[in-house]
C-alpha cells in the first residue's frame, strides 16, 4: 500500500489469514524480541489491548468485561511472565474494566493509569480493593501528560478538564496516541463524533492504526474523523451484543476511508507485529 498526504515511510502489509498460522508457541518460548507487539484481545463485548515493547515491557489498554480477559492474556503472555509494567483503564465502565479485577489479583503490576473517575457499578469497588492488594502505583493522567520508554512515547489527548465533568462517562475516556519508531496507534476508548471533531480540530491525528471508538458504534468514526486519521489499518474490539455493533454505518464509514478492517468477534485476538518498516498481522 503506496503512503498517503507525505507519509514519512511505507508499512508494507502481510495479512495471514489462515486460523492455524496463529501460533502462539512461537511467542511463548523465546526470548525477548526486538519487534514491537499489537494485540487487541478477544474479550468479548468490550476493550483490551496489550502492547508488547522491544524488550518485553507490556502495557495493557483496559480489560474487558470479565474473566475472558486473564485467559486471552495468558495465551499471549509467556508463562513464566507475571508483570505487566502498565495498565490503563480509558474510562470506568464494566465491558472496560471488569477483567482487569483478575488481572491484578494474578500478574504484578508496576503502574495502574486512570482518569481519576469512580465507577458506578458495584464491582468498581472490587477493582480498587485488587489495585490496592496489588501495590500497583495508581497515576490520574488527562489530556497533555505523556509517558516515554526509549524510543516509544505514550501521549494522552484527552480528556480535557470539561470533558471529565460531562454526565456522559464516555467523554472522559483517556484517548492515548502511542508513537513508535516510524509508527503510530490511535486508542480511542469510547468517545463519539462530538469528541472526535475536537480532537481533530486540536492535533494531527494521523495514524497507521486505529483502535475503533465505542465497539463500531454508529455515533463513532465520523468521515471527518476517519479523514483526519486515515487509519491503513482499523480493529474494532466487539462482542455478542444487544446493541447492533459493529453498526453498519460504522464499518461503511471505514471501508470508504480505504482502511482495512478487524473486528475480534470474527477474527478473535489480532496481532500485529512491526520491525519499523513493515507490519505483519495475524488472526487467530
Amino acid at each position: 500500500m503506496m503512503p498517503k498526504n507525505n507519509r514519512k515511510m511505507h508499512l508494507a502489509i502481510l495479512i495471514l489469514l489462515a486460523a492455524n498460522l496463529f501460533i502462539w508457541n512461537a511467542i511463548l518460548f523465546r526470548g525477548a524480541s526486538d519487534d514491537l507487539e499489537l494485540y487487541f484481545l478477544d474479550v468479548g463485548q468490550g476493550d483490551g489491548q496489550l502492547i508488547n515493547l522491544s524488550g518485553n515491557a507490556q502495557i495493557l489498554i483496559d480489560g474487558g468485561p470479565g474473566i475472558k480477559t486473564l485467559s486471552a492474556l495468558d495465551n499471549v503472555m509467556a508463562p513464566s511472565d507475571r508483570y505487566i509494567d502498565i495498565v490503563i483503564l480509558s474510562h470506568p465502565q464494566l465491558d472496560h474494566f471488569g477483567g482487569l479485577i483478575d488481572i491484578f489479583r494474578n500478574y504484578s503490576v508496576g503502574a495502574f493509569i486512570f482518569n481519576g473517575q469512580s465507577g458506578k457499578a458495584l464491582s468498581y469497588k472490587d477493582l480498587m480493593k485488587a489495585v490496592e492488594e496489588n501495590g500497583a502505583q495508581q497515576v490520574i493522567l488527562k489530556e497533555g501528560d505523556r509517558i516515554q520508554y526509549k524510543d516509544y512515547v505514550l501521549e494522552i489527548l484527552s480528556p480535557s478538564d470539561k470533558d471529565l465533568t460531562s454526565k456522559e462517562a464516555n467523554d472522559g475516556g483517556l484517548v492515548v496516541m502511542f508513537k513508535a519508531p516510524n509508527l503510530k496507534i490511535l486508542y480511542t476508548a469510547d468517545i463519539d463524533s462530538k469528541l472526535e471533531k475536537k480532537l481533530a480540530e486540536k492535533y494531527e491525528l494521523r495514524a497507521d492504526i486505529l483502535k475503533v471508538g465505542h465497539h463500531g458504534s454508529k455515533y463513532s468514526s465520523s468521515k471527518e474523523f476517519l479523514s483526519a486519521v486515515n487509519p491503513k489499518v482499523s480493529v474494532i474490539e466487539v462482542g455478542k451484543n444487544n446493541y447492533g455493533h459493529p453498526t453498519k454505518a460504522a464499518l461503511s464509514r471505514l471501508a470508504n476511508a480505504g482502511s482495512m478492517i478487524f473486528r475480534t468477534d470474527q477474527d478473535k485476538t489480532v496481532k500485529i507485529v512491526s520491525d519499523g518498516e513493515n507490519l505483519k498481522i495475524y488472526k487467530q
